[in-house]
């Protein structure tokens, strides 16, 4: 991991991105010698954040549909229970 401090970032930004976006790591960003931030590339964030947002969303209504069959929803059309899955819309 590179580490630069703020001062160079406010700087140099345009330079520190086009590292970043060229090695995939991440950059350390000090101010007075501490780190306060971390700059990933977008392909990181989106292994680290969305997909696994999306993988959480994904096993919620799994357990939602798990917990409907559980309930025995009979006698009630599959347009209705995916409608009761959802949610409201508005």
């Amino acid at each position: 991991m590179r580490n630069v401090n703020a001062l160079d970032v406010r700087n140099k930004l345009g330079a520190i991105l086009d590292d970043l976006e060229r090695t995939g790591e991440p950059v350390i960003v000090n101010k007075g010698r501490r780190p306060r931030a971390v700059l990933i590339s977008v392909e990181d964030f989106q292994k680290r954040f969305l997909d696994r947002q999306t993988e959480e969303r994904r096993r919620e209504i799994v357990d939602r549909v798990t917990s409907a069959r559980a309930a025995g929803v009979t006698g009630t059309d599959s347009v209705a229970v995916l409608r009761n899955l959802r949610g409201p819309l508005g």
